[in-house]
């Protein structure tokens, strides 16, 4: 059985999480399957935007611990080696994800601990479950965050906050992630699959340059002075207007009908 499985329909790449007897811990397969599909949605031009969720009954749970104390058996060096290797395909998935020109959408449920909280973060847009629960929880079993968690969680929430969460380790609800800004929505856990589906269907029929120009300059804007993201908001504006898609909006937007992108 596959660690990750990836399917694609009406423009919406799927990639889901496959080990629910393991609650979709990490482990080697699922970082070779997330690394494999995230880079396939990233260059597939027909695909628009893309779904991360996972099967069963939970999002994911975070490293396999089963798979930890196996690699911990083995003398140190070669403990810390197997670790690392298993980090840096990791930092790779969530760079695919930050970077590919495609919205990512998170459809959480169940639990969203580890590394399933540092992946959820690394989305776009995170759609919940009401009966989800989250937890960063390396510090539960004497470990720091990965998956760019440490990056994330401060700009997500600030830096006190980021504190309690990271060093205590605690778990809170779906109401709290939503206070927190970790969440776009709250779902009934019978809507969530519907729901995500309805978003991702928009955002596949949307502008794609434009939504690849606005994820860009969103996710830059940390790091640049205001004269520097004045100049890419310049340049994204540029490309975009002289796009067919700018032609289609205008056009859409004169004759009073729904525009249809991505055609020329």
């Amino acid at each position: 059985m596959s660690a990750v499985l990836y399917e694609v329909g009406d423009r919406v790449a799927t990639i889901t999480l496959n080990r629910p007897q393991s609650l979709n811990s990490v482990n080697p397969a699922m970082i070779d399957g997330l690394l494999g599909s995230s880079s396939q949605a990233a260059s597939d031009p027909s695909v628009r935007a893309v779904i991360v969720r996972g099967a069963g009954e939970h999002f994911m749970a975070g490293g396999d611990v089963k798979w930890f104390r196996e690699q911990q058996a083995l003398p140190a060096e070669d403990c810390r080696q197997s670790l690392a290797s298993l980090i840096e395909g990791v930092q790779a998935a969530v760079l695919n994800f930050r970077q590919m020109d495609k919205p990512v959408i998170a459809a959480v449920h169940g639990a969203v601990a580890g590394f399933g909280l540092s992946l959820m973060m690394a989305a776009d847009l995170v759609l919940a479950s009401e009966k989800a629960y989250f937890t960063l929880a390396y510090s539960n079993i004497a470990l720091s965050p990965d998956g760019g968690a440490s990056w994330s969680l401060v700009r997500h929430v600030g830096l006190k906050r980021a504190m309690e969460i990271a060093l205590f380790g605690e778990r809170f609800d779906a109401s709290r992630a939503y206070e927190l800004g970790l969440v776009n929505r709250l779902l009934a856990p019978g809507q969530l699959a519907s729901g995500t589906q309805e978003l991702a269907r928009r955002l596949a029929c949307g502008p794609a340059l434009a939504l690849a120009r606005t994820k860009a300059l969103l996710n830059q804007s940390f790091d640049h002075s205001l004269e520097a993201q004045l100049l890419a908001e310049q340049c994204g504006f540029a490309d975009c207007a002289a796009h067919s898609d700018f032609a289609e909006g205008l056009a859409a937007f004169f004759e009073k009908r729904r525009p249809v992108y991505g055609q020329a």
